[in-house]
């Protein structure tokens, strides 16, 4: 419950929209980005993909990254 899967979306090297797995939604910071967010946000395919990333990417990994940290 302490891992969250980030994905960031840059444009001019500032960041456009982002996906949180904490939040659970995309999010926008700029005027175009929040415009992206809205439309992201209402695809369910695309969010229940982004939601699912947490667990394909984040939880199957944790476990090798914390070791060979050690």
């Amino acid at each position: 419950k302490d891992i969250e899967f980030i994905e960031s979306y840059y444009f001019n090297k500032l960041e456009d929209t982002r996906f949180s797995s904490s939040v659970g939604k995309f999010v926008g910071f700029t005027e175009q980005g929040v415009k992206i967010a809205a439309a992201w946000n209402n695809n369910p395919s695309k969010l229940s993909a982004m939601r699912a990333q947490k667990e394909v990417y984040c939880l199957n990994h944790v476990q090798i990254k914390h070791d060979n940290a050690l």
